[in-house]
């Protein structure tokens, strides 16, 4: 029969006791270290309790060395961790004062404005001619001064650093192989009538084409030739005389679009005649007359001057006179056949005055594109005088070396033959030259509306000119909320000056012995802006210093023959720098070196609105840093880009219309 204990059993309450002792005994020997264990154990022992078996005494050990080891863990654990703490506080500590020294040693640097006195000699002598050259402006005006000088100074200690180290490789080259796979191709005709403008605009054509097959039978021989020719009688729908406004590269644009209207209203072309005006004072022959109506007679019909009958006439009475009031900017073929041609079918004569960009590029039928671009690239030719001073200007650049340029041909025609006989006695290396196109003439730094830093006296300076030349902009600033300067500015809407040009090249890598050609010298703030500019690169020249008084004085009078010196000069470039993508003389210079370059004639277009934005921090940012920016911004423009939409074929001659490619 089984035997149950209940609470109150008094064996089970000494086994009870037993094991408590023995936890007990256990915990004492925890708290204590276990320095005294018989005393503890003596201690826990009763006299009237049984003897403990020995294998109790063996778990209690046993139970008591576990408690041991676990001290021992804990305590290591707590010395690991105490170490650890103290290590990430010095780690901590040392990264703080790293970043406080750090940004101490970029406060200095980027409060010291002049080169180390340390260093190399010429370093330390660029440094002070810079500031010698700015100084001088405290005699005038000083535009720049207080914006651009620390900038300067650390341009010329880079530039006397970087002189034995070699140039970027692209300044020099274009992407080759895409560039070389276009070819000029505008000087070949096919009027046929399915192609022809006269098919796609009917009302235009009063003329009869007539298509003839003709055999020919040889006389002394067994065989035939077929011979085709297509033969337009022409029926003369009247007289276009163009009087075109501007400069020379407005008037270059304004015939080659009258050429395109006459050839599209079947109408007679007057050779065009250029205005005159208190800007450009230059009404004087440019272009070769008769190399002009020679090349274009396949074309259209050009005279000299109006018959006599219509010489008499007062065209403004009649109502034959269209300025550039009576046409919308870039307007298309069908205005001209719809308001135009029925004026030239009643008076027999329409006068266009101005006729400043009043043609589209888009959308045109395809020989007449290529008739634009015909007349731009092959039926426009300096005359001999401007060829033969655009010579000796070319050899002067080069250092008269023996060799001519791919471009000299298409440029000063027969002049560069006797260049190359002049050089070939006394050949040398070439000399590779940069030519730089400062668009900041007074009426370009006028119309923008920016601020040059030039204080009160500019903006009265400027305000004076525009009320005299830019009479309706100044009456739109008085009514009109107009973006402020320093908005301009952000949106890269304003010209470059000579300072952000220079401060551009120099970020590129040209070295401080590189030949530039400065073209367009007649900046505003005359020849004390060049100051800073010549300091940089002491090979820096212009016309008026390459070409004596005697050989510049048949041009003085004439701003536009001396601005195709200019045009031949920055044309013929080994590389070409333009400071204004919206300039139309960049524009015609950087196209005519795409056409007839061969993909070797580089031109580097600056983005004014990224470089805005770079320009804005020149009281702080560091010279690698504007360097790496100011290269990274040009490298992405540097590419192969055939003609957008609606875009101009004089800038982008690689389409189909001007040049083919060779696949």
């Amino acid at each position: 029969m089984a035997t149950t204990r209940t609470l109150s059993d008094p064996t089970l309450d000494l086994q009870s006791n037993s094991k408590l002792n023995q936890h007990q005994s256990a915990y004492l020997d925890y708290e204590t270290g276990g320095s005294d264990r018989s005393r503890s154990s003596s201690f826990h022992a009763r006299p009237n309790s049984p003897a403990t078996p020995s294998r109790s005494r063996a778990a209690a050990a046993e139970e008591a060395s576990f408690w041991d080891l676990k001290v021992k863990k804990r305590r290591a654990a707590r010395a690991w961790y105490s170490r650890k703490r103290v290590k990430g506080a010095v780690a901590l500590i040392g990264l703080v004062a790293l970043f406080f020294f750090v940004n101490w040693i970029m406060l200095l640097r980027l409060q010291d404005q002049r080169p180390d006195r340390d260093s190399k000699t010429r370093v330390s002598e660029n440094s002070v001619l810079v500031q010698e050259n700015l100084r001088k402006y405290a005699k005038g005006k000083r535009p720049q001064k207080g914006i651009y000088g620390r900038l300067l100074a650390l341009a010329a200690h880079a530039l006397a650093e970087g002189a034995n180290k070699r140039e970027p490789k692209d300044l020099w080259q274009e992407p080759f192989v895409p560039a070389s796979a276009w070819r000029p191709c505008a000087d070949q005709r096919n009027w046929e009538p399915s192609g022809d403008s006269l098919s796609l605009y009917p009302s235009a054509c009063m003329c009869v084409c007539l298509k003839v097959f003709v055999w020919v039978t040889a006389v002394n021989g067994w065989f035939s030739q077929s011979i085709f020719f297509d033969i337009v009688i022409e029926g003369n729908n009247g007289y276009i005389l163009v009087t075109a406004n501007g400069g020379i590269n407005q008037q270059r644009v304004a015939v080659c679009n009258a050429v395109m209207v006459a050839r599209l209203l079947n109408s007679t072309l007057v050779i065009p005649r250029f205005l005159y005006s208190s800007v450009w004072r230059d009404a004087s022959d440019i272009y070769q007359e008769e190399h002009f109506i020679n090349y274009l007679t396949p074309d259209i019909r050009i005279v000299k001057e109006l018959p006599k009958d219509l010489r008499s006439l007062d065209l403004e009475a009649i109502g034959s006179v269209v300025t550039d009031e009576d046409i919308m900017k870039e307007a298309k073929p069908r205005f001209y056949l719809k308001m135009i041609l029925p004026i030239l079918f009643k008076n027999r004569v329409v006068h266009f005055l101005g006729f400043g960009n009043r043609l589209a590029f888009d959308p045109i039928p395809f020989q007449l594109q290529r008739l634009r671009c015909r007349c731009n690239f092959h039926a426009l030719q300096f005359v001999p005088k401007i060829q033969e001073t655009g010579a000796l200007l070319l050899q002067r650049l080069r250092q008269h070396a023996g060799d001519t340029g791919p471009l000299d041909h298409y440029l000063i025609g027969p002049s560069a033959v006797s260049n190359k006989k002049e050089s070939s006695s006394r050949a040398k290396k070439p000399s590779r030259y940069l030519a730089v196109h400062l668009r900041f003439e007074i009426d370009m730094v006028a119309h923008s509306l920016c601020e040059f830093g030039g204080g009160e006296e500019e903006r009265q300076e400027l305000e004076a000119y525009r009320e005299i030349h830019f009479p309706a902009l100044t009456q739109i600033k008085k009514t009109t909320k107009l973006p402020s300067p320093a908005e301009l500015r952000s949106e890269g809407l304003c010209p470059l000056t000579p300072e952000e040009a220079i401060l551009l090249l120099a970020a590129l890598g040209f070295k401080r012995k590189t030949h530039i050609f400065v073209a367009g010298s007649q900046i505003y703030g005359g020849q004390s802006r060049l100051a800073a500019l010549t300091s940089l690169y002491p090979k820096l020249v212009t016309k008026e210093k390459l070409l004596s008084s005697t050989e510049l004085e048949p041009f003085m009078n004439f701003s536009s023959q001396l601005a195709a010196l200019d045009f031949i000069g920055s044309t013929a470039a080994d590389a070409f720098a333009m400071t204004d993508s919206g300039s139309q003389f960049s524009s015609l210079v950087s196209g005519f070196r795409i056409y007839y370059g061969g993909g070797k004639m580089p031109t580097i277009r600056p983005n004014k609105r990224r470089l805005a934005s770079i320009f804005l921090k020149n009281n702080t940012i560091e010279w690698r840093v504007f360097e790496q920016r100011v290269r990274k911004a040009i490298r992405q423009t540097k590419h192969v880009q055939t003609r957008p939409k609606g875009r101009s074929v004089y800038r982008y001659p690689r389409c189909k219309e001007c040049m083919c490619t060779t696949d």
